[in-house]
């Protein structure tokens, strides 16, 4: 790499995006795969997750961990002391050890048409997820939706939900969680 590869703030943005979906593939999806334990909360030493990373041929400085933790607008990671985890989106199973929240009167989802013919029928489940993501804002869920194609926000209804019995948590990074989403607590697209 030369100096034209990097951006005025010295830092190459493209290997910050290689960096953080490396983080991402291994600490919410597939830990073993580079021999990590993450313990029940998540977590896993920066050393032993650099070491790991080291040793499958995926180098990285703590300079550009701590670049991706700071400066990701979606606040993925967090760091406590010399512990590194995932903020939310987990497949692998971990407790996140939030607590449950009042949300908003309403949330927002974001996808594609593709997907709203199930979504009609089975409300917003999971997938392959611990739980459904939602987010505050209506231009955050077109910014989800968005990395699937053309996208298409659904409002729901948090309150409702709330009100009949639904857990939600909040992550750290500002994601709301919850188990599912029934049909009737959804509208098409987002009206509120």
């Amino acid at each position: 790499m030369n100096e034209r590869d990097l951006p005025e703030s010295g830092v190459d943005e493209r290997r910050t995006v290689k960096v953080s979906k490396y983080l991402s593939k291994h600490l919410r999806h597939q830990p073993e795969r580079i021999g990590l334990t993450l313990d029940e909360g998540g977590w896993v030493e920066i050393g032993t997750l650099m070491a790991a990373a080291a040793a499958h041929g995926f180098r990285f400085t703590r300079g550009e961990l701590d670049h991706v933790v700071a400066d990701n607008d979606k606040r993925r990671f967090a760091i406590e002391g010399t512990l590194i985890r995932a903020s939310q989106g987990h497949s692998v199973e971990v407790d996140l050890g939030l607590p449950s929240a009042t949300p908003p009167a309403y949330l927002y989802h974001g996808t594609v048409a593709r997907s709203l013919e199930a979504i009609r029928a089975e409300g917003l489940r999971p997938m392959n997820r611990h739980d459904v993501h939602l987010s505050a804002d209506r231009e955050t869920a077109t910014r989800v939706g968005a990395r699937r194609g053309r996208p298409v926000v659904l409002s729901v209804d948090a309150g409702a939900m709330h009100r009949d019995g639904h857990v939600f948590k909040v992550s750290a990074n500002g994601v709301w969680l919850t188990a599912a989403v029934p049909p009737r607590h959804l509208r098409f697209p987002a009206t509120h």
